[in-house]
């Protein structure tokens, strides 16, 4: 209104349409706010909500180390009593943070021992010569399940032994070499050699009737799984064992597979030693000594015996996994989960309380942003597993319950299974998650040495920032990754524990060794929490294809070398080329889209199917039937290879053929392997066209995107 018909109004009446000016102003702003809704939050929300996340910190440390006392107050086995109050603990600690919270429940087949087992020391005659402790001299209370193999078959031996060092290829080589073998002997081998059961299935195979695998000399007695075959309840395979769900039987060929064929047992040092003292044969390689401080002995067999019993008690018991929810403002239906398992082998301060803890620091800081007003972009889903000893059991049979509703739906799944167990930062991931991790942790203070950031002493601790590509299967991020195709995170501080799966994994040895003022703990959380924070809420998914295509580069120029530059392996170069420049595109186009008009409905769609493509790249490396004879396990590039000792921890499919080609002519072999080369190249090439939207490759090029957008 021009100033002089203002100025023309008596003094009521120019207030009066100042007020309407002012209300009117008002009304269209709640309008523009109404119309940008959620998207104009979260478009700004990113930074304010790491910020906010991080301002949680100081006195965080003494909440964590609280939540880990509280857990790790008894032992808490899976299926068992002593599981219920640390499943307690975790609920009532989610809903304290004011999160929806779920539990479901399954009854897989678990493994426990009976009460008849023995060993001991025989002379040549059979007469009694030493009886030998299966006991941890450290559990004074008697309160921890007795040292055992879970799924180690029932069963006995006298017999003699052969100490055979960490129980690989390369150790049964060297004893043929000397004239020594196992058949019709017990195996005493070493910690070391790669997974438990591995080493019984190789043991087994050379034709031994028990294993003993020794624990560490400053380590107590190492408690652990031998199923074979895969994770997840093993008469449920594919499906997931709730209470009336189908189950094959023992006599099944499938199920038959995942058990080993003979029993086994963990030992201390002390008794290994013990046994290896009264060995005679060829005296022990020089290389061998050091792993047990073997002063004495030889590698045998004889002339002492040793006799064997074991009795394992197999039932059915009921697990809990427990989730608390935080549904996504805008994206609902787009889940970022982050996930650690409770249960333990013994008192669990390690394996696993320490990534629980850090779980529920999160779940109280996301609590704390949701009551001051933030909410995120898509749904964040904190899950606590059961059973992930006996064979990540508890996260595989919610995975093959949800595989549907994951596979259009789940983001990232982040992992922490042991968070702290010593000094220094690790990771490992899915390569397309590679850049975000580096940028979180140049955001987190290191908690070893002041004024620099985590990500100053993880480049400097390996000369240079190292990531693991995750293909071993001792964790909850198997079943997310190698079944179900979703990009996948690791963390951890700390190398190796020595008192893993022992009476030593306690409280004490936290407090006083581990993590004294919990800072490690705290970095952990915070990694932890903003990668799910940034995948969570930016508008683009912060996922780079490209650093997946230099990965598989070097992934192909290794395996050529290995394969002396077979020409197979050459197929892949071009299809690893065309996935790079796919993942250009999409980085163009996410620059573009990252900040959009808010209300340019036609680009927020575009966004929308951006996302969805940059979320299912990932897929495109599974193979709906699986790996050859092993169907459970699909991802083409990082599931772990059949044989434990290969030398790719990459295309399992390939590792395998390459394991199973000995007996092949080379024209053979050649053609195996050419075969899994071409899977690999097609999943490539499945996942260049996903990222482009595109039904096919032809000049004529059909653009799913143009199509479903305006």
């Amino acid at each position: 209104m021009p100033h002089a018909v203002l100025a023309r109004l008596p003094p009521g009446s120019v207030r009066l349409v100042i007020a309407f000016g002012l209300l009117l102003l008002f009304s269209l702003l709640v309008l523009r706010q109404r119309l940008a809704g959620p998207p104009a939050r979260a478009a700004a929300g990113r930074l304010p909500s790491a910020a906010l996340f991080l301002s949680l910190s100081p006195g965080a440390n003494a909440s964590i180390a609280a939540d880990l006392r509280a857990l790790t107050a008894g032992p808490h086995l899976a299926g068992t009593p002593a599981a219920a109050p640390a499943a307690a603990h975790v609920l009532g600690r989610l809903r304290a943070a004011g999160l929806q919270t779920l539990t479901r429940e399954y009854e897989p087949l678990l493994s426990y021992p009976g009460r008849a087992s023995s060993l001991a020391l025989l002379r040549p005659d059979r007469s009694p010569l030493a009886r030998l402790s299966l006991e941890e001299p450290a559990d004074v209370g008697r309160r921890l399940v007795p040292p055992y193999h879970a799924y180690a078959p029932s069963g006995g031996a006298v017999a003699e032994a052969v100490f055979v060092n960490l129980g690989r290829e390369e150790d049964y080589a060297a004893l043929e070499r000397l004239g020594v073998g196992v058949r019709g002997r017990i195996a005493v081998a070493r910690r070391g050699g790669g997974y438990r059961g591995g080493v019984v299935a190789r043991a087994a195979e050379k034709g031994a009737v028990a294993v003993l695998i020794a624990g560490r000399a400053d380590g107590g007695i190492e408690r652990g799984v031998v199923l074979l075959g895969g994770p997840g309840d093993p008469l449920t395979p594919g499906w997931a064992a709730t209470g009336g769900a189908e189950r094959l039987g023992f006599d099944d060929e499938a199920v038959k597979r995942r058990f080993p064929k003979i029993p086994s047992m963990p030992v201390s040092a002390e008794t290994a030693v013990a046994i290896i003292r009264s060995l005679g044969g060829p005296s022990i390689p020089a290389e061998w000594q050091a792993g047990l401080a073997v002063d004495a002995g030889g590698v045998g067999p004889g002339p002492t015996l040793v006799n064997f019993t074991y009795q394992e008690d197999r039932k059915f018991e009921k697990i809990h996994d427990i989730l608390g929810v935080i549904k996504g403002s805008q994206e609902p239906d787009r889940y970022v989960i982050l996930g650690n398992h409770r249960d333990a082998w013994t008192y669990g301060a390690v394996d696993p309380n320490s990534g629980t803890a850090s779980l529920l620091d999160i779940a109280r800081r996301l609590g704390i942003m949701l009551q001051s007003g933030w909410k995120p972009r898509r749904s964040i889903i904190l899950c606590s597993w059961d059973a992930e000893e006996f064979g990540m059991i508890g996260s595989t049979e919610w995975v093959e319950e949800n595989l549907s509703d994951l596979h259009s739906k789940a983001v990232a799944y982040l992992n922490v299974d042991c968070a702290v167990q010593g000094v220094g930062f690790f990771a490992g991931s899915t390569p397309q998650l590679d850049k975000l991790l580096v940028d979180i942790t140049r955001q987190v203070k290191d908690p070893d040495v002041m004024g620099k950031m985590v990500h100053d002493t993880w480049n400097e601790m390996n000369g240079g920032i190292s990531i693991e590509r995750l293909a071993r299967t001792d964790s909850d991020f198997a079943p997310f990754l190698h079944h179900a195709g979703i990009p996948s995170v690791d963390l951890y501080y700390g190398k190796e524990f020595p008192g893993y799966h022992t009476s030593l994994d306690s409280y004490n040895w936290m407090e006083k060794h581990g993590d004294p003022l919990f800072l490690r703990h705290l970095a952990i959380t915070e990694i932890w929490g903003l990668l799910a924070l940034r995948l969570a809420d930016d508008p683009v998914l912060p996922f780079d294809y490209q650093v997946y295509a230099s990965q598989l580069q070097e992934h192909t120029n290794a395996l050529s070398a290995l394969l002396n530059n077979s020409q197979a392996v050459n197929l892949l170069n071009g299809f690893i080329s065309d996935l790079s420049d796919a993942a250009m595109e999409v980085l163009k186009e996410a620059k573009k889209l990252q900040q959009v008009d808010l209300y340019d409905e036609h680009a927020r769609i575009r966004r929308r199917v951006l996302n969805d493509r940059l979320l299912l790249a990932e897929r495109s490396f599974l193979q709906a039937e699986g790996l050859k004879e092993r169907g459970w396990f699909k991802h083409l590039l990082y599931s772990p290879p059949e044989d434990y000792e290969s030398k790719l921890s990459f295309f399992p499919g390939i590792a395998d053929a390459i394991s199973r080609s000995g007996n092949l002519s080379a024209q053979e072999r050649e053609a195996a392997i050419r075969h899994e080369v071409w899977k690999v190249s097609r999943a490539i090439q499945r996942a260049a066209r996903v990222l482009r939207g595109e039904f096919s490759r032809q000049n004529e090029q059909s653009n799913f995107t143009s199509m479903v957008t305006p």
